[in-house]
C-alpha cells in the first residue's frame, strides 16, 4: 500500500472524534514537564492544513495550533516548564506492531507523559482478511507499554480508544465526495467497501468489522488497566463520539480536519488526567 494510503488508513474515519467528558479526569498530581505522542496520522494532524501532508502542528496531542487546544497547550496554560518538550513520536501508516519502537523513542526522549491513540490501520485494511488479529493486537499493545514502564516508570500515559470507523461509513455513505475518496484512494476497504450496498454480505463485513475495533478498544481498557495508577483508558469516549462529516478533511474524507483535530482534543484530554 502507498504510503497516502497507510497514511489514509491509519486513521479510521472516526478521526475527527472526540468526546466530551462523560467521567470526572483522573487525578494525578501536578502537571508534566515534557510528553510525547505516539500513534498514526490522526497523531500526525494528516490532512488537517494541507494536501496529503502530516500537519503535526495541528495535532490533538503535541500540536502548536491554538485553535486545536491540543493537549500540550493545555498543559502549558498550567505549566510553562513543558514549553518546547512536546514531541511528536507517532508515524503516518504505522500499526499496533509500530507501537514498541515509537515507546522506545519516548523512552529516549524521558518524557513525564505519554498518549497513545492506535488501531485504525489495524482494522483499516484493504480487506477484512487482513486486519490484525485481537490477540496479535494486544500482545503489540502489551509490548510498548512494558517498554514505556521499564524505561519511564514514573511517566503517566493516556491511552486512548479507536474512533468507530463504522460512524465514518454512516455519515458519508451518502456523500458523492466522500464515496468517490474512499474508492479512488482505496481507503478503508474492509468498511468501507461498496459503501451503498445493502446486501447482507456487506451488512454483516461491516458488523464484524466495527466489532473488531470494540475487541481492539477493550484490549487495549485492560493492558491498561494491567499497567497500573499511572496509566489511564477513555471509558471509550472517543468511540462513542458521535462525529460529523464536517469535522473530516474533504480532501480524504477519512482523516480529522482542524475542527475534527480540536475536539479530538477536547475529549480525549477531558477524559484523561487531571492537572
Amino acid at each position: 500500500m502507498t504510503l497516502v494510503r497507510r497514511a489514509l488508513a491509519t486513521l479510521a474515519g472516526a478521526t475527527a472524534l472526540v468526546l466530551f467528558a462523560a467521567t470526572p479526569a483522573v487525578a494525578a498530581g501536578p502537571p508534566p514537564n515534557s510528553m510525547a505522542s505516539l500513534g498514526d496520522s490522526i497523531t500526525r494532524g494528516f490532512n488537517a492544513c494541507g494536501w496529503y501532508v502530516d500537519c503535526t502542528a495541528r495535532s490533538f496531542s503535541t500540536g502548536d495550533y491554538s485553535s486545536v487546544n491540543s493537549h500540550y497547550l493545555r498543559i502549558r496554560a498550567v505549566n510553562l516548564n513543558i514549553q518546547g518538550r512536546n514531541y511528536n513520536d507517532a508515524r503516518s501508516g504505522a500499526k499496533s506492531a509500530d507501537m514498541y519502537g515509537q515507546a522506545g523513542t519516548a523512552v529516549s526522549q524521558g518524557v513525564d507523559y505519554v498518549t497513545l491513540l492506535i488501531g485504525a490501520n489495524d482494522a483499516c485494511t484493504s480487506s477484512e482478511s487482513t486486519m490484525t488479529p485481537v490477540a496479535t493486537y494486544r500482545a503489540n499493545i502489551d509490548s510498548a507499554l512494558n517498554r514505556i514502564k521499564a524505561g519511564l516508570p514514573n511517566a503517566r500515559v493516556a491511552v486512548i480508544s479507536i474512533p468507530d470507523i463504522y460512524r465514518l461509513w454512516y455519515v458519508g455513505k451518502d456523500s458523492g465526495s466522500a464515496r468517490s475518496a474512499w474508492s479512488m484512494f482505496g481507503i478503508c476497504q474492509s468498511m468501507l467497501a461498496n459503501p451503498t450496498s445493502t446486501s447482507q454480505a456487506d451488512v454483516d463485513r461491516r458488523a464484524r468489522v466495527r466489532q473488531r475495533v470494540i475487541d481492539y478498544n477493550t484490549q487495549l481498557a485492560q493492558a491498561c488497566a494491567a499497567y497500573g495508577a499511572n496509566c489511564d483508558f477513555d471509558d471509550n469516549a472517543v468511540f462513542n463520539y458521535p462525529f460529523a462529516l464536517s469535522q473530516v478533511s474533504t480532501w480524504d474524507y477519512f482523516h480529522p480536519n482542524t475542527s475534527g483535530q480540536a475536539v479530538l482534543a477536547s475529549v480525549s484530554y477531558a477524559n484523561g488526567f487531571g492537572w
